[in-house]
């Protein structure tokens, strides 16, 4: 997403027009306009004053992503019974197909036999419960495919 589309949901779900954000900028709404469509960018200065009138950090308004921020709205609007209720491999193997064959491809028994240990020593160690021992094991897993990611791209350059 560019940084004019960033400017303009911003600005959106503060429920703020652009004549109003020119106006307490200080400036015209011809430039808010501008900014919006990535005809110009606004300089540092107005980028702050910006992210303090949308009420986010710099970084927000730069990193802004419409999608992330409603994926997350969504997950905290869920209750835990309707999670239960939802076949979450079946939703994810319409992006990720592997999900919906792996299970005649693969003998997950010996996976899980090791995957039990590893939660059973996080519940014996740290005295974590079994959702927190899930949910630590799952975060580890995506810092290891972080790490193997960097150490692709790394290679390809």
């Amino acid at each position: 997403m560019s940084l004019g589309n960033h400017l303009f949901h911003a600005r959106k779900k503060k429920g703020l027009s652009q004549e109003e954000v020119a106006e307490k900028l200080g400036i015209s709404r011809q430039t808010v306009s501008k900014w919006e469509t990535d005809e110009t960018l606004p300089d540092i200065c107005q980028s702050k004053r910006l992210a303090m009138l949308y009420g986010v950090s710099l970084d927000e308004l730069v990193e802004f992503d419409i999608d992330v921020k409603e994926i997350q709205e969504a997950i905290d609007k869920t209750s835990r019974e309707l999670s239960d209720k939802i076949d979450w491999t079946k939703a994810w193997s319409k992006k990720y197909p592997i999900l919906a064959r792996y299970q005649e491809e693969v003998d997950a028994s010996s996976y899980e036999e090791e995957l039990e240990k590893l939660l059973q020593e996080l519940e014996k160690k740290y005295g974590y419960g079994e959702l927190d021992s899930f949910l630590v094991l799952k975060d580890i897993l995506a810092s290891v495919w972080k790490n193997r990611q960097k150490k692709s791209a790394s290679a390809a350059d």
